[in-house]
């Protein structure tokens, strides 16, 4: 898959990447709904967080994402409460949440998600939301429901002990990667590279996802769930299989981020 072809799929809102992000929020219902109460409070990866601050989070995101596309001037006012505290909003959301039983949150949660889906599928052609990052159309905002339901999903599956198969749905996941290639950069006060990169990544059906110039000198090959465990920062570089020739890509790869805000932590090495 062609980084042009990926494009050309998410521009059009009505496309199969409304059907990929209900079916990754079913996956990941799926996985939760049986779990007794008090398996919600079971810690995760992230720290500080339980599975219930995990759904909180998208739960909450899910609302604001909501807002922005159908009132972006309540959006706005919400927006800067995130600029006065960019440390604790996000914590803040998720524990609001997290202290509700797990029934009402699930309830919340699907409630929300079934709302934002008919928001984005009626959004105008051409038009463009506000968001924590830069403005995103209704295509990019469908892809960063996608990328951080697939991440905190990630970290629930992590907590249960569960490995969840990899799918095609990826694809969303490593495109926001590479497109935010950039953002990960100005979030750190530093100047991107001028150049493009070359990134090759081993689907999970077998083929292969390119992104960039063939002839790129700065290069990140590996496989494609390695490189959105990276991009999402759910897995530290040195424990996946992602690897990068020529200087810029490889410093690249220890700050890749797919997700608007500040500059995350990531996760240590496993054994570290």
């Amino acid at each position: 898959m062609s980084d042009s072809g990926s494009a050309a799929m998410l521009d059009d809102p009505h496309s199969e990447l409304l059907s990929d992000l209900h079916s990754e929020s079913e996956e990941l219902d799926r996985l939760v709904a049986p779990l007794e109460p008090g398996r919600w409070l079971l810690a995760t990866p992230s720290p500080g967080w339980s599975l219930a601050h995990q759904i909180a989070h998208l739960t909450w995101t899910d609302s604001a994402a909501l807002l922005a596309v159908t009132d972006p001037g309540a959006f706005a006012a919400e927006s800067d409460k995130a600029r006065a505290a960019p440390d604790t909003f996000v914590d803040e959301g998720a524990a609001a949440g997290a202290a509700l039983p797990p029934a009402e949150l699930l309830a919340r949660w699907r409630d929300g998600r079934a709302r934002l889906h008919l928001a984005l599928r009626g959004a105008p052609p051409g038009a463009r939301f506000p968001w924590y990052g830069p403005p995103m159309s209704a295509a990019s905002m469908a892809t960063a429901r996608l990328m951080e339901t697939w991440a905190h999903g990630q970290d629930i599956a992590d907590a249960l002990g569960v490995r969840r198969e990899p799918t095609a749905r990826l694809r969303h996941v490593a495109w926001i990667g590479v497109r935010a290639r950039d953002y990960a950069y100005l979030v750190r006060g530093k100047q991107p590279p001028a150049e493009p990169f070359r990134v090759e990544l081993a689907a999970p059906g077998g083929e292969l996802w390119t992104y960039g110039p063939e002839g790129a000198a700065q290069r990140v090959t590996g496989p494609a769930l390695d490189f959105c465990l990276l991009a999402t920062q759910r897995a530290h570089r040195a424990d996946l299989a992602v690897r990068a020739e020529g200087p810029d890509a490889d410093a690249w790869l220890d700050i890749a981020q797919a997700f608007a805000g500040p500059a995350g932590p990531g996760r240590a090495p496993k054994g570290a």
